[in-house]
């Protein structure tokens, strides 16, 4: 069999309009999000796609203070083992949550899980990636077919198994006339560039941008002793004064002159190295130090379009850092008054929903046995039937 061809089990005679959930717990850790996403049609592309519903279920405090620690590199076996299976306890009540809300019957579950390490290939070695979230426990408390661990395929392939959702965004979000830019600003920042709808002649891009809310959450928390896990509305931000040596200093990160693909997470940026930056820089008052971190992710993500290789007219922000307005502000001022910058929710989607919608479109291509080509976002090898799949 051909990569590019589909997998054996691909139907051809599959629903035209099937209904899928997607689950997603990024490296905010804020929770988990459940899509409830509709497709209609069987080929590569579906020809239409809508949300039907979609829930955040916040982590049991416990639970988030283990994946924390976990994160970090805090937890033994024996803790990563219990873990694996807890977590999937709580992304399968995510699951039976959203689809009790399914006016039909559910194809499959997609689940991303919770990355706790991810080490990108280097000129000297392999790339590896672990996500915990047990998907045999989904399948047994939902009683609906469960596909999970998508990365490591793409990493067994040379990729770097990340990002995934700008399959969603190729597929689904291009647009008429004019190249667009799909920035999430999650945990950690991604971009998928597309060329206007029907230019099958440039290639898209997608790649990690750098840091997304991690190194604000990491320092608000800090910062309020606890009080405030995030910097609600750019509040802190919009009332500080960005120190722009230190900024120069976080975008000296070698990761930012990498070429893509590219890809990184908290092992690089992430709550111990904001903890002995603060150490390091007692001077700066709380607003200042989270103006600071919020111009390092407007900066780098701007910077970062230098690499994209074709002009882009807008930029569509999503995940949790498009609710920060002074993200946004700082963005749109260093990409200058010719690219319009608006969130998801202006062109029909959720802006929180889309990488959990990205893996209910995973989940189908895996159902109908298309192989996902991200060969542009992730630098695999070739074309992979993404996924491993608990049956029921």
């Amino acid at each position: 069999m051909h990569a590019d061809q589909p997998a054996e089990g691909a139907r051809s005679d599959a629903p035209s309009s099937v209904l899928y959930v997607g689950l997603m717990s990024g490296t905010s850790l804020d929770g988990i999000d459940a899509a409830l996403v509709r497709f209609e049609g069987a080929d590569l592309g579906p020809s239409e796609a809508s949300l039907e519903a979609f829930r955040t279920s916040p982590f049991d405090p416990d639970l988030e203070h283990r994946l924390r620690r976990a994160v970090a590199g805090d937890a033994d076996t024996d803790e990563l083992c219990d873990l694996n299976f807890a977590l999937g306890e709580a992304l399968a009540a995510a699951a039976a949550g959203i689809v009790e809300l399914a006016g039909g019957p559910i194809a499959a579950i997609g689940s991303h899980g919770q990355t706790v390490r991810h080490r990108p290939p280097g000129p000297a070695r392999r790339g590896s990636t672990l996500q915990i979230g047990e998907a045999a426990v989904i399948a047994e408390r939902t009683g609906l077919a469960v596909i999970a661990d998508f990365r490591v395929r793409d990493v067994a392939a040379g990729g770097h198994g990340a990002p995934l959702a700008p399959l969603f965004d190729d597929l689904l979000l291009r647009a008429e006339g004019h190249a667009r830019a799909i920035q999430n600003i999650g945990g950690m920042g991604n971009v998928t560039a597309l060329p206007p709808a029907g230019d099958s002649t440039t290639r898209p891009i997608a790649f990690d941008t750098g840091p997304g809310v991690v190194l604000i959450d990491a320092a608000v928390r800090r910062l309020t002793a606890g009080e405030r896990s995030f910097d609600e509305d750019g509040a802190l931000a919009a009332a500080g004064t960005a120190d722009e040596e230190l900024v120069g200093e976080w975008l000296a990160d070698p990761f930012f002159a990498e070429p893509p693909p590219r890809s990184t997470g908290r092992e690089r940026f992430g709550a111990a190295r904001v903890e002995a930056w603060l150490g390091d820089h007692t001077r700066l008052g709380t607003e200042d130090a989270v103006a600071t971190l919020t111009e390092v992710t407007a900066r780098s993500i701007a910077e970062s379009y230098a690499l994209i290789g074709f002009g882009i007219d807008d930029v569509v922000l999503c995940g949790g850092g498009a609710r920060n307005p002074e993200i946004a502000r700082r963005l749109a001022a260093h990409l200058g008054d010719d690219v319009r910058v608006r969130t998801l929710g202006e062109i029909g989607w959720d802006p929180d929903a889309r990488e959990a919608a990205a893996f209910a479109l995973l989940a189908r291509q895996h159902v109908l046995g298309h192989p996902v080509d991200l060969t542009w976002a992730t630098g695999a090898a070739g074309p992979r039937r993404l996924g491993k799949r608990v049956p029921v």
